[in-house]
């Protein structure tokens, strides 16, 4: 009797199982039905004349936006050009975008392209392009390229809304061929220290870093900053690839999981060519994706100190999918989670408009200043390989936090790197002293340790702001002086020789990699880090 009973109650619960899958499908068929009916109809009865193309690109459009911040709708013409800055090149402003509500909103200047020399930051809304409104519904992929894209040496305007301040700002671009290679520097701090800084993780990043480590190890490299900060991401992939030069073998990278995705994972080999000396990963709220990926596996094997402030929460994985006439549309799967079993993504809950607001949010409750602004729930509590305390929730949170660096800013400041002031300058003095200043300094180290920007140096650089219209103010001078001769040096740095010279004079002057150096300096303080 109880043997028929247990199989009875098997075969209901098979039968629901059944009748709820097959109900699940009747629904997805008759929904699908319901809109081609609605497409047909629109198509064969609709009083005036549709392009019906227009209308169901609309309508897969509305439909993404409806699931979460990054499914996307990429037309046939966009597929090709969304994947260049991950595997070409190309002519244009030089930014990373994403389009949030019709608004073209910055993820971050492309380092050394046109857009990061005038001041364009990371968050920043472009509202108007060339004094033409530049949100809404006829903004699209295809609109920012025909918009922003352009041949080297053209001009294009954008009006920028950035944070909270009501009044747009304005900046003059000159397009210019954008740089693509993955890492922006890769030299020795001291005779023991290297330094690499990923800007992105493209096709070709993985090569390109483990070009680097080896030069470095054969400069005597046995410890390691990675510069991750301001990394939007890339190919899950190369992170797996560059976080197995630093673990051991068949130790857990990271592993994806959704509701119709079985949990996938993937491991550490044993070919890992950095695996003891110390490092230190640098994040803050730029850090996304795949840059989040990596610093996680480091941060719950305990391989390293992430240092920084808590990155940009972005755990979605996107697939692909093509439609009949070669559009694609970038569908999310699953989530990316941390050995530990952090879920990166931040909530989304509350519409795509708040989570697109959050990095202002940040800001004004104060985490980018202090750390102890910052508060998880218990239920987000994971342990880290030591047993340290780890929060999910969103993000990767440092190990030790740095507070933005705002002791150099003012009007002033801000207006010149607006202008694109520097940039002007510097390139006006590298084109007419390259000569001169690679005679007298005829190898980078030597300009680094001697060259200084003299009082008749910014003599000249202030009557170029006041020929732009920009108001000189002693006072405001006085408080950004030292931030405003580092990035004249830095820049004519850059000019005279190449990007990695501006990345070597300007971390002189940077608080968290001094932060990291005296972590990797002071061995108490880097085994408590991680204890």
């Amino acid at each position: 009797m109880r043997i028929n009973k247990l199989f009875l109650l098997f075969a209901l619960f098979c039968f629901c199982g059944l009748y709820n899958n097959i109900n699940a499908q009747r629904n997805s068929q008759l929904n699908s039905q319901k809109l081609g009916t609605t497409l047909y109809l629109i198509d064969n009865f609709y009083v005036d004349t549709v392009n019906t193309d227009k209308v169901t690109e609309e309508a897969i459009i509305a439909a993404l936006k409806e699931l979460d911040p990054h499914s996307a709708y990429i037309s046939k013409n966009d597929v090709e050009k969304t994947n260049e800055p991950l595997v070409g090149s190309f002519e244009g402003i030089g930014v990373t975008f994403q389009l949030i509500r019709d608004t073209i909103t910055v993820i971050g200047p492309v380092p050394g392209g046109p857009s990061e020399r005038v001041g364009i930051m990371a968050g920043d809304k472009f509202l108007k392009i060339d004094g033409e409104d530049a949100f809404g519904k006829k903004v699209n992929n295809e609109y920012v390229q025909k918009h922003l894209r352009g041949k080297k040496g053209t001009k294009v305007t954008v009006s920028v809304k950035r944070g909270n301040d009501p009044e747009l700002i304005d900046f003059e671009i000159i397009r210019d061929k954008i740089p693509l290679n993955s890492i922006n520097a890769a030299f020795m701090m001291d005779k023991n220290v290297g330094y690499i800084k990923l800007d992105r993780f493209a096709q070709d990043s993985d090569k390109e870093f483990k070009d680097a480590m080896e030069k470095l190890r054969g400069q005597g490299m046995n410890a390691l900053i990675l510069d991750l900060r301001n990394n939007g991401g890339g190919y899950l992939n190369t992170a797996i690839d560059m976080v197995d030069e630093f673990l051991k073998a068949d130790q857990l990278i990271v592993y994806t999981e959704g509701l119709r995705s079985p949990r996938q994972e993937w491991r550490s080999t044993d070919k890992g060519s950095f695996t003891e000396g110390k490092l230190i990963v640098l994040i803050d709220e730029g850090s996304a994706s795949a840059s989040e990926i990596l610093s996680g596996a480091i941060q719950d094997h305990d391989r390293g100190v992430v240092i920084g402030r808590r990155s940009f929460g972005k755990g979605l994985v996107q697939r692909p999918f093509n439609l009949p006439d070669g559009s694609m549309i970038r569908l999310t799967t699953s989530r990316y989670h941390t050995p530990s079993g952090r879920c990166i993504q931040r909530p989304y809950e509350k519409g795509v408009e708040e989570y697109a607001k959050e990095l202002n949010k940040r800001l004004e409750h104060g985490e980018y200043f202090h750390a102890d602004s910052i508060h998880f729930p218990d239920s987000l509590k994971f342990k880290t390989d030591n047993g340290r305390t780890v929060y999910g929730g969103g993000g990767i949170m440092p190990d030790l936090f740095m507070p933005i660096d705002t002791s150099y800013n003012s009007k002033l400041y801000t207006n010149l790197v607006r202008k694109g002031l520097f940039n002007k300058y510097t390139v006006d003095y590298a084109m007419a002293h390259r000569d001169e200043v690679k005679a007298a300094y005829p190898e980078f180290s030597q300009f680094n340790k001697k060259f200084q920007i003299t009082d008749a140096m910014i003599e000249e650089f202030k009557k170029v702001a006041q020929d732009e219209k920009v108001e000189w103010n002693d006072e405001q001078y006085a408080r950004s002086e030292k931030y405003v001769k580092l990035q004249l040096k830095a820049l004519i740095a850059r000019n005279v020789w190449d990007q990695q010279q501006y990345y070597e004079v300007t971390l002189t002057e940077d608080p968290t990699i001094s932060k990291a150096l005296e972590v990797i300096g002071d061995n108490k303080q880097y085994k408590k880090l991680l204890r």
